[in-house]
């Protein structure tokens, strides 16, 4: 055993300010939450009026009682659908995240028609093509919870038009896969909408309520003249007995979850067992995960102590102690499932890479997932680096890391900067998931460090071309750089852009990661069926 001692003093002001520092942030994290919740919750009277339930009570009752929920990427889209922070209503217009359905682990996506009746908000694309993502690459199956206004026209960009058709390709592509998707249209589903459902493998439709028509009686009559109402044109009951669109004809929302979950039931499909592993829960309390990390990442911190308190028994065998020792790599179990963990201590050198490249070699060669815990200004740069092989070593550890052959996942912790960002499996690298802690900072490098840099640039050229410096615009011209980079690296920023998939509270860290470190083995050890699903209607 290789049992981690605590050096953490919970009663020392450096300790007390970092987790006063963290709540602040998690405070602030779960308030934009609860925001969007309410913003949802505020349609209740007029959906119960119409016999409808909200999106987050059919999700809540497709889901199985009790049974965890990964909700993923909460924050996304923030600040740009209004750039008021006290007014922006985060989430993209999209709930989605990871649960069992009928016993089985799903991708489970929702329209939350409470907001502009499900209309895709900003960056609900790209959250929608992430988790779709995540379905394939972790071959879950997939349950849609329909009702959209579709595109908000009166903030069209083409470009979200042709990237949108990926979401319909996805469809295709998980049922190819041999993951069913299944889908309940409570509502709207319109236009080029109408082929999320169409591209389902199993289609539930609400009696009176779902509406499927390429397009609707207004765009039919000013194109065609053709006069006809919502019910003759896409109704439930015309779709269920004539076009044969749908599969299923329910009389409510309750009732089409039902359905839903009846077919989830009714698949030949593995139910994930939970493992017969003993283990030991970490020596530490997770709450003093709070005050370990510093808000400013400037200040140092050793991330074994992060990690002592949520791996099993808090025991972490080290890889190469004492060679590169700014990276940290090693061994541990989470909730008895293995998993090699490279984290850092400061920049990474050419040792630490060197190290960090033979650690993810012999975790590929043994199938050990691995966890990046970012926490890092980047490689070490300066003559004696260069001369090193920076560049050639850190470039070899970056080439490891693309090459992994086993599931990676990423965990924002601290700094994320330059390069380090990609020799920590970054978003740009495709962790299997991938997400951040409220303090985390990402960028190409720290503000001051941009700033900086563009004076000693701009002052050259005014040198060079013989003009005196104005020591007002150049002070200005920093402040705006510092500014750009301060506004765009805190979680805030990134999660809202989607470049992770979610925040997490640091408590939480241990029960995350076994849950992803399960579907990561059960999408490693499951050969999907390859079940003739047909993505054409009969």
């Amino acid at each position: 055993m290789a049992v981690i001692e605590s050096t953490i003093s919970p009663s020392s002001a450096a300790y007390k300010a970092n987790r006063d520092g963290m709540l602040v942030l998690i405070a602030r994290m779960r308030s934009l939450e609860d925001r969007t919740r309410a913003a949802s919750a505020a349609a209740k009277d007029r959906f119960h009026k119409r016999g409808q339930l909200l999106p987050r009570e059919r999700v809540a009752l497709v889901l199985d009682p009790g049974s965890p929920f990964i909700e993923l990427s909460t924050l996304a889209g923030y600040m740009f659908d209004v750039p008021d922070a006290e007014k922006s209503v985060p989430g993209g217009g999209v709930i989605a995240g990871i649960g069992f359905v009928s016993g089985i682990r799903c991708m489970v996506s929702a329209n939350d028609s409470g907001i502009d009746a499900g209309a895709l908000q900003p960056f609900g694309l790209d959250k929608t093509l992430r988790v779709q993502e995540l379905a394939l690459e972790n071959k879950l199956p997939y349950v849609q919870l329909v009702e959209s206004a579709g595109a908000n026209l009166l903030r069209y960009r083409v470009e979200d038009f042709i990237r949108g058709g990926n979401i319909f390709r996805n469809l295709a592509r998980l049922s190819a896969a041999g993951l069913p998707v299944v889908t309940v249209t409570h509502g709207s589903s319109t236009a080029g909408g109408a082929y999320q459902t169409g591209l389902s493998d199993y289609i539930v439709m609400v009696r009176g309520r779902t509406r499927a028509f390429l397009a609707g009686p207004p765009l039919l009559k000013a194109a065609t003249g053709e006069i006809a109402t919502e019910e003759e044109l896409g109704g439930a009951e015309m779709h269920t007995s004539i076009s044969g669109l749908g599969d299923y004809l329910a009389e409510d929302d309750r009732d089409a979850l039902r359905i839903a979950r009846d077919i989830m039931a009714n698949l030949e499909w593995d139910r994930p067992k939970a493992a017969a592993l003993s283990f030991k829960p970490p020596r530490y309390d997770a709450e003093e995960l709070l005050g370990i990390m510093p808000i400013d990442h400037k200040r140092p911190v050793d991330m074994r102590q992060a990690i002592a308190r949520f791996v099993d028994d808090s025991d972490f065998t080290e890889f190469g102690a004492n060679y590169g020792p700014a990276t940290v790599c090693g061994h541990a179990r989470i909730e008895g499932q293995a998993i090699g963990i490279i984290t850092n201590n400061g920049p990474l050198d050419v040792p630490g890479a060197n190290k960090a490249t033979h650690f993810i070699q012999a975790c590929c060669q043994s199938r050990t997932p691995l966890l990046y815990m970012n926490n890092t200004t980047g490689y070490m740069v300066g003559r004696a680096y260069e001369e090193a092989g920076m560049i050639k070593h850190g470039s070899k550890m970056i080439q490891a890391v693309t090459s992994a052959t086993v599931p990676q996942i990423t965990i924002y912790c601290g700094a994320s900067f330059g390069a380090g960002n990609y020799g920590m499996c970054g978003r740009g690298f495709h962790p299997r998931f991938c997400f951040s802690w409220p303090n985390a900072k990402t960028a190409v490098m720290g503000g001051e460090q941009a700033a900086e840099t563009m004076a000693i640039v701009t002052e050259a050229a005014a040198t060079r071309r013989g003009k005196p410096i104005e020591k007002e615009k150049l002070e200005a011209m920093k402040a705006q750089i510092t500014g750009v980079f301060d506004g765009q690296m805190d979680v805030f920023s990134t999660s809202a852009r989607v470049l992770d998939d979610g925040v997490i509270d640091p408590r939480d860290t241990r029960s995350v990661l076994a849950e992803v470190l399960a579907i990561c083995r059960e999408a490693e050890a499951r050969t999907p069926q390859r079940l003739q699903f047909s993505v054409a209607r009969p």
